[in-house]
């Protein structure tokens, strides 16, 4: 890549905090640029240890300290964090009274860049952001540009940056960005960018609601055509509003109803754009049908307006949206419809981990039996069950914090017949889905929306939905 400042880096003292992925990649990319690096981790195991063999072993001018991540090596001139790393973390501490600067990997992929690097379309948001980062990915590909999905998806950012494959060769970037990697990256500056919603996540890293969207709201920092927002959520509109943006950057919003000058929505089935048309104020532009988008759900329509108006800005044609979303499929474990079984649809949304998903998940179906329940993470059910109880059949209940989630139905929908299932075997989900079975009728749906994170049953969301696939398969084949 012709006209990166190697020699910026050349000699520096680097701490990286982490013995992750990304600290690993970030390691891997300072050394190789003459850094001299420290990669400390306050954990201490047999894994750990062979980790840090193995970068030692294979990269001169790496050290791994492990056991101690909270004092600062001496001579550290930046530090660079692992996202997950909270901002009050005793090694942070230690760098902010030496006056060192602490900085995450996407900041370092940032620095990296060549003069005549593609620009980023970035993209965060509680829930939603992966789904919407392919979406465009898929849609610029679509109109003939060479992109790539990175960031909080896929490789490491700084392995693109500095990989192999040519990277000035890209168009542009597609990048989702959390909340973490956003509070640790100051420099960067968009080409556009949205936050496709705000909801209480988190909060224990940043410490409160405000601490935690002003992070979301670091994205907006510098953008250059067009800062995204939902209609639908004041508080993303707001940022906006507050974000420093250069000269003449417009702000555009996505709703799920008819739009307004400078917006992306929908009139009669359509998704239109008022937004990057001549005469905006009369005129719009169709972009695609609703039943282009796959799955049709009202959140995954939105997600879809989100991607289009970050590819209009870009300058991607309107034949380009239709045709990226025809082509788009979505992750698993994203309302993913499993199969039908005596006329009831069994979908597994296993993703929709907080109670923000979970209610988008829910308004998606007229009737259903829902399976709910995992580690709640101090999140409350009275809000999702109120909004979400006219559309309940039934409900089934799992895992350590189930109790919440029955109270709060106890409260604000006490006719929904409810099954406690007092088990976290493996055979449990089985179990879930024969007591759905048993509630439901022709015409409703089965759901797994947990609204809560899984570790208390299995080892992550993706081995949960395999259970109820699993599961759905099992009863289709009882009835085959």
């Amino acid at each position: 890549m012709g006209g990166r400042q190697v020699t910026s880096w050349q000699g520096m003292h680097i701490t990286v905090a982490g013995l992750g992925v990304s600290g690993i990649s970030a390691a891997r990319a300072l050394a190789g640029l003459g850094a001299s690096v420290v990669v400390v981790d306050g954990g201490d195991s047999q894994v750990l240890r062979e980790k840090a063999a193995a970068l030692e072993s294979s990269l001169e001018g790496v050290r791994v300290r492990i056991g101690d991540g909270d004092t600062l090596p001496e001579g550290t001139d930046l530090v660079v964090t692992s996202p997950g790393w909270k901002p009050t973390s005793p090694l942070f501490a230690a760098a902010a009274e030496a006056g060192v600067d602490v900085v995450g990997d996407v900041e370092i992929a940032w620095r990296l860049r060549a003069p005549d690097a593609p620009p980023w379309l970035a993209v965060t948001g509680t829930n939603g952001k992966t789904t919407t980062t392919q979406m465009l990915a898929s849609i610029l590909r679509a109109a003939g540009l060479r992109t790539a999905a990175v960031g909080n998806i896929g490789t490491p950012i700084i392995d693109i940056v500095l990989g192999e494959e040519p990277y000035s060769d890209l168009d542009v970037l597609t990048v989702e960005l959390s909340s973490y990697q956003l509070h640790w990256a100051p420099s960067l500056r968009a080409h556009s960018a949205v936050v496709l919603n705000l909801a209480p996540d988190h909060l224990d890293w940043h410490g409160s609601m405000e601490a935690y969207a002003a992070d979301k709201g670091r994205i907006y920092e510098g953008n250059r055509v067009a800062c995204v927002y939902n209609v639908a959520d004041k508080a993303t509109e707001d940022l906006v509003r507050e974000a420093d943006v250069e000269e003449g950057c417009r702000a555009v919003g996505f709703t799920l109803g008819t739009p307004g000058p400078s917006q992306l929505g929908v009139v009669e089935g359509i998704l239109v754009d008022r937004a990057f048309v001549e005469n905006r104020q009369k005129n719009a532009q169709e972009l695609a049908e609703v039943a282009d988008v796959n799955p049709p759900a009202p959140h995954n329509i939105a997600n879809a307006l989100a991607a289009a108006a970050l590819a209009r800005a870009f300058g991607v044609p309107p034949q380009a949206v239709r045709d990226g979303l025809r082509a788009f499929r979505p992750d698993a474990h994203r309302i993913e419809h499993v199969a039908d079984v005596d006329g009831v649809a069994y979908v597994d949304d296993s993703k929709a981990t907080n109670t923000h998903a979970a209610e988008a998940s829910l308004a998606a179906y007229e009737s259903i039996v829902w399976i709910a329940g995992g580690l709640a993470k101090g999140a409350t059910f009275d809000e999702l069950v109120a909004k979400s109880a006219k559309r309940l059949r039934g409900a089934v209940l799992i895992g350590t914090d189930r109790a919440l989630i029955r109270e709060a139905l106890a409260r604000h929908a006490p006719e929904v017949p409810v099954v406690d299932l007092d088990r976290t075997d493996t055979g449990a989900m089985l179990a879930a889905v024969r007591e759905a079975r048993a509630l439901a009728r022709a015409g409703d749906t089965v759901l797994l929306a947990p609204a809560c994170a899984s570790m208390d049953m299995f080892v992550n969301y993706n081995k949960r939905g395999d259970a109820f696939a699993e599961a759905v398969r099992e009863l289709q084949s009882a009835d085959g």
